[in-house]
């Protein structure tokens, strides 16, 4: 029996207590509280025996203390922000007394354990231990400025600080550690194929002669080669460890505009709130299963020039930004291509209100596969978000950026992402670094409800519309709005498949239904869709030319053996004072067709070039209703 109960009965009670031992050692709370949640799952790892012990905790504080030192080499308290000034001066006063000092004061006011207990902890004799403690105690009191009496009580208000941590859930501390379980089973397996086929040793596969071990393929997770151990009471330290000095500096996002200026806001583990800690972000991990994770965030401000008008100096608006970061080590560079994946549809379908996917760029040399998102937020003043994506052995790197305008140059935040990989691939667990990028755009990913049809995160902003885009369900296209009086297209009849409309509509709006945008597509033979798209072209130039009150203007016109793009503005008359304009193009990739409305108002409308862009997108995504299917009319 693994006993998950009794595991986490010991993790709930033992882990405040370690992390305010582990700080005190350190003064490094991310470093500290790491190292103790990672010393939890090498305990679950180990349980069957650890829980035999008269006294685990015992077991587990030199693993947690050791793994603290080792990912801190500063002074102690030398990152703490926003600390108050009695947690501050203790900190100070610690980083003054040798580790054996401080680990002798720290066990002795802090832990439970008898002097023996500490004496094996501190690694020195008793008497030397005592000794060690009295010089600890007179000098920590001199430094703090207190008398040896209140020494404890000093230490003990560490834990108004250690006390805001956030604990990962023991189950997820349990999942790590079964992942190191499975980790040691296959490098267990690789290093005995190694003794094999080192021995000089052969296996045979099936009735085929004497065939060598060097045509079998082992995946195994990169991990440290203290990891070949497999089941002893003194593993110390096994497999990757994701530690937040992997993470960017504020620094490093200087490249994206030197007039800004940027400043690190927080660095936490993601483990608390509602876990959607990045714009779009979908779920709290990519990984739900992996072995750590990291959010770092920032905030970039531009400075405030003088403006003079009307004969005094005013300032304008800062120029703002922000920034963000999330790191995930995954247990194997299967699980963590999984999470690259689904970090890529967060982007290339955002579910956020008024977000619209602008771009796709594939990135060569960086990382083990690499790409990048550039999407415009226009709920109120314009701003880009760029999104790198990067993969590095088992570790995903996510790199979010949104400044104020349109940028959609690429350039600035790919180099972002390098610096972003490049800190962290060496690191145990992670794969390639970064070399010279090699940026190329491709066609924006599958995404949306229907994946040959346009979706909400495909659509522009419309002036002074109320709310986002909403989108109606798809449906059998026995009508089709998106049709005019010119051209009266039906997407039905003999051949045709997969015949879908819907409407996007601002709902806020009075009168909803008379404002929006239709797409309605089919898919036929490509010689019949190729006759389609000319019947509607030769209705509309015909409208053009008989139909009173009304001028047809050509927006755009490509034909071509598997394309054809044409778009138009539309304007009819409906009486001597009033017209209706429209703004619609026909679409083809092979067999399958779209036609694409849109009717705006006389307060809200988009820019021609953002309708162009929508007809665009529409091509781009069309292919994949033939990889669709559907129901056959």
């Amino acid at each position: 029996m693994r006993q998950p109960d009794d595991f986490d009965a010991f993790y709930a009670q033992a882990r405040d207590r370690v992390l305010l031992e582990a700080y005190a050692l350190t003064g490094d709370l991310p470093v500290a509280r790491t190292a103790v949640r990672d010393a939890f799952s090498v305990a679950w790892h180990h349980w069957r025996k650890v829980s035999r012990l008269e006294d685990p905790e015992e077991w587990l504080r030199p693993l947690a203390w050791g793994r603290a030192q080792r990912r801190h080499s500063a002074r102690v308290g030398h990152r703490e922000k926003g600390l108050d000034d009695d947690a501050r001066a203790t900190l100070e006063a610690l980083s003054k007394l040798t580790v054996p000092q401080r680990k002798a004061l720290v066990l002795t006011l802090l832990s439970p354990l008898s002097p023996e207990a500490v004496s094996r902890e501190v690694g020195l004799p008793q008497s030397e231990v005592e000794r060690e403690l009295r010089t600890a105690t007179d000098q920590f009191a001199v430094t703090r400025g207190t008398g040896t009496v209140g020494v404890q009580a000093h230490l003990e208000h560490l834990r108004t600080v250690t006390g805001t941590a956030r604990w990962p859930r023991a189950s997820v501390v349990r999942r790590a550690g079964a992942a190191r379980r499975r980790t040691h089973t296959l490098v267990g397996v690789a290093g005995t194929a190694l003794v094999l086929v080192a021995g000089g040793m052969f296996v045979t596969r099936g009735d085929t002669a004497l065939a060598s071990l060097d045509g079998e393929s082992f995946e195994s997770p990169l991990v440290t080669t203290e990891a070949l151990d497999t089941d002893t009471d003194t593993d110390t330290d096994t497999g990757p460890v994701l530690t937040d000095d992997v993470l960017l500096a504020a620094g490093d996002l200087r490249t994206l505009d030197r007039d800004l200026t940027w400043t690190e806001a927080g660095t936490h583990d993601n483990a608390g709130g509602d876990g959607l800690a990045l714009p779009c972000q979908q779920q709290r991990y990519a990984d739900p299963r992996g072995l750590g994770a990291f959010v770092r965030t920032f905030d970039g401000a531009g400075e405030q020039p003088r403006v003079r008008g009307g004969g005094k100096a005013t300032r304008a608006p800062a120029t703002s930004a922000a920034g963000w970061e999330l790191v995930e080590l995954s247990g194997s560079q299967r699980a963590a291509r999984r999470a690259y994946s689904r970090v890529g549809e967060w982007y290339a379908g955002c579910l956020e209100d008024r977000m619209q996917l602008l771009s796709a760029h594939r990135i060569g040399q960086l990382g083990d596969e690499a790409r990048l998102f550039t999407l415009r937020a226009w709920k109120g003043d314009p701003r880009t978000l760029r999104v790198g994506v990067a993969r590095s052995g088992q570790v995903t790197v996510t790199t979010v950026t949104r400044v104020d305008g349109l940028v959609p140059d690429p350039r600035k935040p790919v180099a972002v992402l390098a610096r972003a990989v490049n800190r962290l691939c060496s690191s145990p667990g992670a794969g390639s670094c970064a070399g010279m990028p090699a940026v190329k755009q491709v066609a924006v990913p599958r995404a949306g409800r229907v994946p040959g049809m346009l979706s909400e995160f495909d659509l522009p902003p419309v002036a002074r519309a109320p709310g986002p885009w909403i989108g109606t369900e798809p449906v059998r296209a026995r009508v089709n709005v998106a049709s005019t009086r010119c051209d009266r297209t039906r997407f039905t009849g003999e051949g045709i498949r997969s015949n879908l409309t819907r409407t996007f509509l601002f709902p806020a709006v009075a009168r909803a239904n008379e404002f929006g945008l239709t797409e309605t597509v089919g898919v036929w033979s490509p010689a019949r869709a190729r006759a389609f798209v000319t019947g509607v072209r030769d209705r509309v130039a015909q409208c053009a030319e008989s139909a009173l009150g009304t001028e047809v203007r050509q927006l755009r016109d490509v034909a071509g053996k598997n394309t054809d793009v044409t778009a138009w503005n539309i304007t009819m008359e409906i009486s001597d004072k009033d017209s209706v304009q429209f703004l619609m193009a026909i679409i083809r990739s092979g067999g399958t067709v779209a036609q694409v409305g849109f009717v705006p108002s006389r307060t809200m409308s988009m820019q021609r070039g953002d309708f162009l862009a929508v007809v665009d997108r529409a091509l781009v995504r069309l292919p994949r209703l033939g990889e669709r299917g559907g129901p056959r009319r």
